[in-house]
């Protein structure tokens, strides 16, 4: 038995799949925690449980007794004190779980770069300055990153494990029905154009189409985490998490399209979100799966129309500096190009979305 057991709360989510893969190819014993359905994976035992329910995640933690535990899950809330409460509540109770285990050596909490941007309710109002970097105060809005933040120090101070803070940028990746996943939003989207002809725009601010950003691959952030929980020097501290390039959207959304196979079309200068555009996509792609076979008929299970606008509407610049993590010893770079064509490959192949038809 390997003597690094991990328990990945959220294991479905993006972040948490991910994640979960990556441990089973390394030699880890792996747990991945859901609520609903479990993970098909290879290497990861898969356990349900609910984690607003002290009891439920508690006689998880016992049977898992973990060394290490990876947090990548989050429930969105209709306000911020709602989402400080519900996602606060969840985030102790699993630490209470797993650090009355006594086995408990290590967590890894992602988080995400409205740690500088701000929440939902005053997103993007009064940013940090870009680049981002880690010794940059909390802006002054409630933050439910900032009280997941207390809530981990006050449980790593009682329980004597370390901890890390892993800050991605918008994560690149494979999984099915999770909200915040724009590969698979702007891969539907492709392929929606393609079927009915309507415009592959950007559907983005000025900022964002002409402005310098970047992007956290799924797979890079698993490499993370784990190199975080198993290096000494990089324990008790927070970093930021990004590919470690930087482009700007007039140039990749070229390559996005020229990915999924339509063309793309001239961008308006001014945003055309794709939550006001795809009313009627519901029925469409029923049609699309029904036809080419896809594995997912309901398109609110793949795509996050509301969460690509937000990423994409933003009025400022938005990039984390990497130095940290480098100075640190982590190395790892992943071409943000190749993140989305990758993505889009294994789409095709896991019959998500459909094969690139010629329309001409």
């Amino acid at each position: 038995m390997s003597e690094r057991r991990a328990l990945v709360v959220g294991a479905t989510g993006l972040t948490g799949r991910n994640a979960a893969e990556h441990l089973a190819r390394s030699g880890w014993e792996v747990t991945g925690v859901s609520r609903k359905q479990g993970m098909d994976a290879d290497g990861v035992r898969s356990l349900s449980a609910d984690i607003t329910d002290p009891a439920s995640i508690a006689e998880v933690a016992q049977e898992v007794r973990a060394s290490h535990v990876f947090y990548c899950t989050w429930s969105r809330q209709e306000t911020e004190a709602g989402n400080i409460e519900v996602n606060g509540a969840m985030l102790r109770n699993v630490l209470e779980a797993t650090g009355a285990t006594g086995t408990l050596e290590h967590v890894g909490l992602v988080t995400g770069l409205k740690h500088y941007l701000g929440p939902f309710e005053a997103y993007a109002q009064n940013p940090a300055e870009p680049p981002f970097h880690e010794t940059q105060p909390r802006l002054e809005y409630d933050n439910f990153y900032y009280t997941q933040e207390d809530i981990l120090w006050d449980a790593a101070e009682r329980f004597g494990f370390g901890w890390t803070v892993h800050r991605p940028h918008t994560v690149i990746g494979y999984t099915l029905g999770n909200a915040m996943n724009m590969g698979v939003t702007l891969a539907v989207y492709g392929a929606l154009a393609r079927e009915t002809g309507i415009p592959f725009v950007f559907p983005g601010s000025p900022e964002q189409y002409d402005g310098t950003t970047d992007i956290t691959d799924a797979r890079l952030l698993a490499e993370h985490l784990v190199w975080a929980a198993t290096t000494p020097e990089a324990a008790n501290e927070a970093y930021n998490v990004t590919n470690g390039d930087t482009f700007h959207w007039r140039e990749m959304w070229e390559a996005v399209a020229a990915g999924l196979g339509v063309e793309p079309a001239p961008y308006p200068g001014h945003p055309t979100p794709l939550e006001d555009r795809m009313g009627d996509a519901a029925a469409i792609w029923r049609r699309i799966a029904a036809r080419e076979g896809l594995v997912e008929p309901d398109i609110d299970r793949l795509v996050s129309w509301w969460h690509t606008d937000s990423d994409l509407g933003r009025t400022v610049e938005t990039h984390a500096a990497m130095a940290k993590s480098r100075a640190a010893g982590f190395t790892r770079l992943q071409d943000s190009r190749a993140s989305f064509l990758d993505l889009f490959d294994r789409l095709r192949a896991e019959k998500v979305v459909p094969e690139e038809v010629d329309q001409g």
